[in-house]
């Protein structure tokens, strides 16, 4: 119970080790940098939450995704008609960097809150 406990903390953090998994499969090459780097740098997130780290990562997923937004903006203007190509595209592509950047401001809040103060204890 402790584990699944744990685990709910860090559900935007799987999530994209999930995503990058799925991105490294999908290239189709063992020796992947991009994704081994963006392995090695969430799995130092989980193990040392670093709060700057959270911060700067969720940030950089968020404006990453923003821009494979227009990205996919962009692909689907050069379709000539709105084929069932191009509503796949617009349905998979909406859904995939609708949750990608759902998890990018989740995690943005959760590494970005502010940790209450202790508060001092006045004697009288």
């Amino acid at each position: 119970m402790k584990i699944l406990k744990h685990l709910r903390c860090y559900h935007s953090e799987l999530y994209f080790i999930a995503s990058i998994l799925y991105y490294w499969i999908l290239t189709g090459t063992l020796l992947n940098p991009v994704a081994a780097v963006l392995l090695i740098i969430l799995a130092c997130l989980i193990i040392f939450k670093n709060r700057v780290l959270g911060i700067c990562i969720s940030a950089l997923f968020l404006l990453l995704n923003i821009y494979m937004v227009l990205a996919m903006l962009s692909e689907l203007n050069e379709f000539e008609s709105f084929n069932a190509r191009a509503k796949q595209l617009a349905i998979f592509g909406s859904l995939y960097l609708g949750l990608n950047i759902a998890f990018s401001i989740s995690m943005l809040i959760k590494w970005g809150r502010i940790t209450p103060q202790p508060k001092a204890i006045h004697s009288i």
